[in-house]
């Protein structure tokens, strides 16, 4: 049974149910806000649509920025997509919209499963063969870095075991999800877990769990995920990603396979999804909770004076210091607030594009 690589002491026990407290009741939360109110919740969608696409083909070693993927997406009339850039995003918006638009139709089988992969690589020219099909030769969970570097994480379910590997998983989850002997947070991180491990596709796999995790916490009710991106939490977190799979992969088929470090961390990245959903809503709706006034007072300069350099911003708010200023100016742009053109000096700031409503 797969909850049998769930190993935690009482202290830790308490630390993961505190998690999930916070997580449900910021569920419930979002829940009221939907029914209030919608006027911010499209280009939140919008936003995260974009951020999902680039952050999920980035992690794989495409090197299309936001601004990119967005105006690729902006002009659907092209086609033939002749990079492989241009194919992986393609693909992946087309299968990523099929979800937001469908997750509650969506069944958890081998045959969808299989249906989803064929979907998200339909235009990548270099996976026509083995598309929509499972592997034929062994492969490996491997980190993608600029400028081609790679970097193998571990060995795979070898392609004579997927089938029944498969198998197995989804008559687990179906199971779990329907007697609901465990929580939902932790049957969908077991479930991203275990595919990760068999990695049952040639390609593809890394794109498709993320994939499959969207459409997992939809269904279970975790709506506020398609306003944020669950993608580029992984992104920024790419090392620790690789980590905690590791962690539980290193000890794969033996008693001491546990996966403690997993599901930590995939509790960890839909806690800081919340702040950072949070912390954009605000944005939007002018409740400024997340951001502090000064921050608020940069923003506010920025748009009816952009663009401006940061002594410009130092000139008007001459009471900050221009090292805190220039910290400020490092979180906003982080969270896609304001855009930098330019390096160093030369340096000026903008409203971001992508967060303009």
């Amino acid at each position: 049974m797969l909850e049998k690589k769930l190993n935690f002491d009482f202290n830790t026990t308490q630390l993961i149910l505190k998690k999930i407290s916070f997580i449900d009741s910021f569920k419930g939360k979002w829940e009221f806000i939907e029914k209030k109110e919608n006027r911010y919740l499209k280009e939140l969608k919008r936003i995260a649509t974009i951020e999902s696409i680039g952050s999920s083909t980035r992690i794989e070693g495409t090197s299309l920025s936001d601004p990119e993927v967005e105006k690729l997406l902006a002009d659907l009339t092209i086609t033939k997509f002749d990079s492989r850039d241009e194919q992986e995003v393609l693909g992946y918006y087309e299968a990523l919209n099929l979800i937001l638009d469908n997750y509650k139709s969506i069944p958890l089988t081998e045959n969808y499963i299989k249906q989803l992969h064929k979907i998200l690589l339909q235009y990548s020219s270099k996976d026509t063969k083995h598309r929509g099909n499972y592997k034929t030769s062994s492969n490996t969970v491997v980190a993608k870095y600029p400028g081609s570097k790679e970097k193998i994480i571990f060995k795979t379910t070898e392609p004579y075991l997927v089938d029944k590997e498969m198998s197995e998983l989804l008559s687990w989850i179906n199971n779990q999800l329907k007697n609901k002997n465990l929580h939902p947070l932790i049957i969908i991180a077991i479930f991203i877990y275990e595919f990760l491990s068999i990695h049952p596709f040639q390609d593809g796999n890394g794109r498709l769990s993320r994939l499959l995790t969207t459409a997992l916490l939809l269904q279970y009710g975790y709506l506020f995920v398609q306003y944020i991106s669950f993608e580029h939490i992984i992104e920024k977190k790419k090392k620790e990603y690789y980590q905690a799979l590791m962690a539980g992969q290193k000890n794969r088929y033996s008693a001491k396979e546990k996966i403690n470090k997993w599901i930590f961390f995939f509790l960890e990245c839909l806690e800081d999804l919340i702040a950072k959903l949070n912390a954009k809503y605000d944005v939007y709706s002018n409740k400024g909770g997340y951001l502090n006034s000064r921050q608020n007072e940069i923003i506010d300069f920025i748009r009816k004076n952009q663009p401006v350099k940061i002594s410009d911003i130092v000139d008007k708010l001459n009471s900050y210091p221009r090292n805190t200023i220039k910290k400020d100016l490092t979180y906003l742009k982080d969270e896609n607030i304001i855009d930098q053109i330019g390096l160093n000096k030369g340096a000026v700031y903008v409203y971001s594009k992508i967060t303009k409503s």
